[in-house]
């Protein structure tokens, strides 16, 4: 109950005082098949979705807070394209490495954490690290280069994402960040965050543009991006944690583009393999998404095409 309550009060802050409203109507097919979708999975999850030229959408707490993961690089991206629109850099900056300034032992799979001290980057390709491979590295480094988590934090809030922060190296966030790490935000805003950048309403019509080239050239596709055809133009950005799997995409569809997103928190399954309970959760929901609105597109699956997740 009480669950449900702090359900209802974010959608009318959402309503009151958020980004801007959609006037969207619930499509109550597509509600009642999301809903099937999440009924027995062994955790918390968030699903938004919005078809924008139809105007319809469903969704399953979508306003409820979840970690973002690494889909807090979107709004550090917004950042630093808003310091290039201002004259503060410029795509073709040249940065210099330096291993003690980025405080950050995990190296996984991050091409920037095997930099030398005085080796350079450009501010260009170090977004292209980021958002492509979502090196980590690069994203911490950016970060700062954007006027810090605090500067990020002012941007979304003015533009009336009220729920979407940096927590992570943020003065004041050290609470939420324990909470949910590197980012928080909802199914919603992180949705309609994309939307914002498709109609060119981030930063500048031509900011927008580029930011929207570089969230469709992404080297993690197991999951929701392999539902979709690979003919079809998709933008999208994707998290991971130990219990949190999370997914925003926006498809150039035919029959007109649609945007969701997918989060998981407290999930039981803490696996990191493909047929982890939240990956799965993810592919399930974009595959329905795709037949649902392109249901004569006549594409399936190749057999075997797991192996090059």
């Amino acid at each position: 109950m009480v669950t449900k309550i702090l359900s209802i009060t974010i959608t009318i802050l959402f309503v009151l005082f958020g980004c801007e409203s959609t006037g969207a109507e619930i499509d109550q097919v597509l509600q009642r098949q999301i809903e099937t979708a999440v009924e027995n999975f062994q955790g918390d999850a968030g699903i938004y979705v919005r078809h924008l030229s139809k105007n319809i959408t469903a969704g399953i707490n979508e306003d409820d807070l979840f970690p973002t993961a690494s889909m807090i690089k979107v709004p550090i991206l917004i950042k630093i394209f808003d310091k290039i629109e201002k004259g503060e850099l410029t795509i073709d900056s040249t940065v210099i490495y330096y291993k003690d300034s980025i405080d950050y032992p995990w190296k996984g799979d991050d091409a920037i954490s095997r930099f030398k001290d005085g080796e350079d980057i450009s501010i260009g390709k170090l977004m292209a690290h980021m958002i492509t491979f979502s090196d980590n590295h690069a994203g911490i480094w950016l970060q700062e280069l954007a006027g810090s988590g605090t500067a990020i934090n002012e941007w979304l809030n003015q533009e009336g994402f009220r729920f979407t922060r940096v927590n992570s190296r943020t003065t004041g966030r050290e609470d939420d960040y324990e909470q949910y790490g590197w980012g928080q935000t909802t199914p919603r805003e992180m949705a309609e965050l994309l939307v914002m950048i498709r109609e060119g309403r981030a930063v500048s019509k031509r900011a927008s543009d580029d930011m929207y080239r570089h969230l469709t050239r992404i080297y993690w596709d197991g999951n929701a991006l392999s539902q979709i055809p690979p003919t079809i133009q998709v933008a999208s950005k994707q998290g991971a944690l130990d219990q949190s799997r999370s997914e925003v995409v926006l498809v150039n569809a035919p029959h007109g583009d649609y945007v969701f997103c997918i989060i998981t928190k407290d999930q039981k399954d803490m696996s990191w393999v493909i047929s982890n309970e939240g990956s799965v959760l993810i592919r399930n929901v974009s595959n329905l998404l795709w037949n649902y609105f392109e249901p004569d597109f006549g594409w399936k699956q190749e057999i075997g095409v797991e192996e090059y997740w």
